[in-house]
């Protein structure tokens, strides 16, 4: 027991509950102090004993921009895995390195901003590597598992306080601070709400963080869905983390509010409780909120609301009770048991995609391993900094032995000619080991280019360079010591940094063809490359033209080594700072030119070529024309010595694909298409034949499927059925449950994951995997209702190894709500509760809440809602409107009954107005309404 006296606050006493110690400390807090504890850096508060705090520490998969640190496989690896008790592993001890690094560096932080539960409906998402899967289940499951790892398993006590990214609707890089997801309500509840809402139940999330993005007109950082969704799924005082810079963004980008002061207080009004924004100065953002007050735009309620949240986190991680948190003075870090699951996790995650019997590999195979990953450990924007570091060549080495494996990177080494006749020159000297990010930084963006190296020169022999093409014409260019060109903030052009990579990538370039050569363009700063007196450097007038003077192609090498090799493995993907990352979306599904060159030439020189792809995302390829095909992400520190074990056969592959992999880009809606059913996207809706299905990844062993049952009782489907291993290997199998409404009266997924379970079996071994499936797994949202609701009616039930490899099928028929048509009569219409659309974009109703709609293209748009019941008779339509235009409407496709125009146009697109016209019509029908021109529809009513 704490010993009570007069000078013991009652803040500081462990015994009261935490809310009463929040209210006492929140009465201490001058107003002045409570607001600055609004900014991500809140000040210390020393009359009071109180330290400083900063929300926000990377952790997607290991503690991250803090400096060496175990690196896990990235998060779409690990989404790979299916394997929630892995991840959870996983997350425990990623909390566990950043107390332990906390305990050294006070600069890292324990709320820590992860996972990324956006779903991967979109592989070119320059942000794919982030999330987890393309499936809500899916995604909710790794999630939350993920959480509970960072959180720990103290009943009051936290490890660390994990913030879930981004909400909402949030896969487009392009645009991403200005752009709209137009979410329709079915999408929204059964989709980009559901693996949210899942996690945060499950009860180990102390946050979330909006996404940049806007959703349905309105930015995400003063959007309703925070109080009316994700407040009212946990009792617990959720912390909202802006992202960096948007609540700026809401004025100056967005230009959605007029000024920051109106802006900063929409958003803390909305949910927003703490804002990153302009770094660690907090005298912008604590002198809006202070002017925001002074205008009657805040209360003191609203901001004590907002700190009480941070407190309640604050108070979670043990900040006020140092003697009886559980995880005060850790320091399990870098120890044998992370090396081991970083390992283990790694090669969970490689999927086999395709197989005709080459592997796995003899133990005598001579290999020739090519490409221009296969002696590579690429980090990605939220890693930590590599203390173990495994490549593909390094694997194959320990794996089968160095003289047994030959290497032959692929790349094109050439020497850059000047109008001159001199070659670019890396000067020569000796250079201390420095890795990018090492020392660590609160903001890796701010990290410089080094300066104290000598800048390229140019001389009558030249330096040979390695070139590599990552696609669409950006180039990296290495020195033969293995550093790459890169630009510092003078300008100059210097041989200074072990790979690609920051916030503005400054090893990157561009050979454009220009008169009888090629300019070169550093892509960071926009200029172009020159040769000075004084050194090589970028400027804006006074371009060089080079001349590229090849030395040898690539394919040439690759061919030299896979000639002499009983077997040939690739290497291919991408660099996670090129071309697909955060800030920029890629472009295509093909591999870059380059690498499949290099496929090619390592394929016609020997059909024993295997390719593995190590990449954030998918791609498409030519897989039947290969007798073996690997994908794995980037798969952190143990990366090279997973793959090759696997290829060895030591483990035998069992990752699944978590995203469809589409055979074309022919396949991909548009990027900005967020109707995953109305667009047909992802499994649950795809009607295409992909390259490689949801759920796919094969095994050295084989499985048999048996005694498919399932009994509905108690408001669950309880389903069970057995897995064996048939095989002659010990291997992991990922069994997975899905169901199908077969009589479905609105569109439902073609398949839609239940549930799945991952299991290690020895040859002969047998599994009996039960499964209690809650009845509401097989609702949909009822746009007629406002409500969920189950069909009546047919379910099948599928068990298989993927989405498309189904071994048992049954058929379930639970009682449900037969529902009925719209009661028009009484409700009317909402506007954005359609059931088709055509050229339509929902956009907000007004700032504060609501949902419109509107022509996408300002031009026309057509909108049906199904099922309308006029009862007796009607004889008015009314139409609440806003901007300028026409509504049309008609009755079951037929001709227009009434066609309701604005005589001029409102003064403004919140300023609606309401319009009339005679119908008549009795009985159901399908309304049908054409909107023409720039105007909101909110709201159709009928009476009469």
């Amino acid at each position: 027991m704490t010993e009570q006296t007069p000078s013991t606050p009652p803040f500081r006493d462990p015994q009261l509950p935490f809310a009463k110690r929040i209210d006492d400390l929140l009465e201490r807090l001058t107003l002045d102090e409570r607001i600055s504890f609004l900014h991500q850096f809140a000040p210390a508060v020393e009359r009071l004993g109180i330290a400083a705090f900063r929300t926000g520490q990377e952790a997607l998969h290991g503690v991250a921009w803090m400096g060496p640190a175990t690196v896990f496989p990235q998060a779409v690896g690990l989404g790979a895995t299916w394997n929630p008790e892995l991840v959870r592993r996983v997350g425990e001890a990623v909390a566990q390195e950043a107390r332990a690094m906390r305990a050294r560096d006070d600069r890292v932080g324990l709320n820590v901003w992860a996972p990324t539960v956006n779903l991967l409906r979109h592989p070119l998402w320059g942000r794919n590597e982030e999330g987890y899967s393309e499936d809500p289940k899916l995604t909710s499951a790794i999630a939350t598992a993920y959480t509970r790892g960072l959180r720990g398993d103290h009943p009051t006590y936290w490890r660390t306080a994990p913030v879930l990214k981004h909400w909402l609707a949030h896969n487009n890089e392009t645009g991403r601070d200005v752009t709209s997801s137009s979410v329709r309500p079915r999408v929204l509840h059964e989709y980009d709400l559901r693996a949210f809402r899942e996690t945060v139940e499950a009860g180990a999330v102390a946050g979330v963080m909006p996404a940049y993005n806007l959703v349905n007109g309105r930015p995400n950082h003063v959007s309703p869905y925070l109080r009316e969704h994700l407040r009212a799924w946990t009792d617990e005082e959720l912390l909202v983390c802006s992202d960096a810079g948007a609540p700026s963004n809401l004025v100056d980008s967005e230009h959605y509010f007029d000024t920051h002061e109106e802006a900063t207080a929409a958003a803390l009004s909305a949910g927003v409780d703490s804002f990153t924004d302009h770094g660690t100065d907090a005298s912008r953002i604590t002198s809006r909120i202070k002017r925001a007050y002074e205008q009657g735009l805040l209360t003191d309620a609203d901001i004590d609301t907002a700190v009480r949240r941070q407190l309640s986190v604050r108070f979670r991680l043990g900040e006020f009770d140092p003697r009886y948190d559980p995880y005060a003075g850790a320091a399990d870090f870098d120890t044998p048991a992370h090396r081991a699951l970083a390992q283990e996790a790694a090669e969970q995650a490689v999927v086999l995609l395709r197989n005709d019997g080459l592997l796995p590999l003899a133990a005598d195979t001579r290999i020739a391993v090519v490409g221009l990953l296969a002696d590579e450990c690429k980090l990605d924007w939220y890693s930590g900094t590599l203390i173990h570091r495994s490549t593909p060549l390094e694997g194959l080495y320990e794996q089968f032995g160095a003289e047994r494996v030959e290497f032959a990177e692929g790349v094109d080494r050439v020497r850059l000619r000047t109008s001159q006749g001199d070659f670019l020159q890396v000067p020569l000297v000796e250079v201390a080991d420095e890795v990018r990010g090492a020392e660590g930084a609160l903001d890796p963006a701010l990290l410089a280019g080094r300066t104290d190296l000598p800048p390229l020169t140019t001389d009558p022999a030249g330096t040979e360079l390695a070139l590599v093409d990552w696609g669409e014409g950006v180039l990296t260019l290495r020195a033969p010591d293995g550093r790459y060109l890169s630009v510092a903030e003078d300008g100059y052009l210097r041989a200074s940094t072990d790979q690609p990579g920051g916030w503005v990538v400054q090893e990157t370039f561009r050979l454009e063809p220009h008169e009888n050569g090629h300019l070169l363009l550093h892509i960071g700063t926009g200029r172009h490359v020159c040769v000075a007196a004084d050194g090589v450097k970028v400027a804006e007038s006074g371009a060089e033209v080079f001349e590229p003077v090849f030395v040898e192609r690539g394919e040439e090498a690759v061919r030299r080594v896979a000639a002499q090799a009983d077997v040939v493995v690739v290497v291919a993907g991408n660099d996670p700072h090129i071309n697909g990352r955060e800030t920029e979306d890629r472009t295509t599904l093909r591999l870059p030119a380059q690498q499949e060159r290099l496929l090619r030439a390592a394929r016609a020189t020997n059909p024993r070529t295997v390719l593995a792809l190590v990449s954030a995302y998918p791609y498409t390829v030519r897989a039947a024309t290969l007798p073996a095909v690997l994908w794995t992400a980037h798969g952190g520190q143990a990366a090279g010595t997973a793959l090759a074990r696997v290829l060895s056969g030591e483990v035998s592959p069992a990752g699944r694909l978590p995203q469809t992999w589409y055979a074309s880009d022919g396949d991909l809606p548009d990027l900005l298409d967020y109707d995953v059913i109305g667009g047909r996207q992802t499994y649950l809706y795809f009607e295409g034949t992909p390259l490689f299905p949801f759920g796919h990844g094969l095994s050295y062993a084989s499985f048999a499927y048996a005694d498919l049952a399932v009994r509905v009782e108690d408001g669950s489907a309880h389903v069970s059925f057995t897995v064996t291993n048939t095989g002659d290997v010990t291997a992991d199998e990922v069994a997975q449950l899905y169901t199908r409404a077969v009589e479905p009266s609105v569109p439902r997924p073609r398949r839609e994951l239940l549930a799945h379970r991952r299991v290690t079996l020895a040859p002969g071994a047998r599994a009996d995997l039960s499964f209690e499936v809650p009845l509401s797994a097989f609702e949909f949202w009822d746009v007629k209702g406002s409500g969920w609701r189950l069909e009546p009616g047919p379910y099948e039930v599928l068990a298989g190894a993927s989405s498309e490899d189904v071994r048992l099928r049954t058929t379930v028929v639970p009682d449900g709500d037969p529902g009925g048509p719209r009661r028009v009569l009484q409700r009317g219409l909402s506007a954005a509760d359609f059931d088709e659309q055509s050229g339509i974009a929902i956009v907000d109703r007004t700032k504060v809440s609501g949902d419109a709609v509107t022509p996408a293209d300002g031009g026309g748009g057509e909108l049906v809602y199904r099922d309308c019941d006029f009862g007796a008779g009607v004889t008015e339509v009314t139409v609440r409107v806003a901007g300028e235009g026409a509504v049309e409407l008609s009755l079951d496709g037929g001709p227009a009954l009434a066609e309701l125009a604005l005589p001029t146009a409102t003064s403004g697109p919140y300023d609606y107005t309401v319009l009339g016209a005679g119908i008549v019509a009795e009985g159901v029908h399908d309304v049908h309404l054409r909107l023409r021109g720039p105007l909101r529809l909110a709201h159709v009513g009928f009476s009469g």
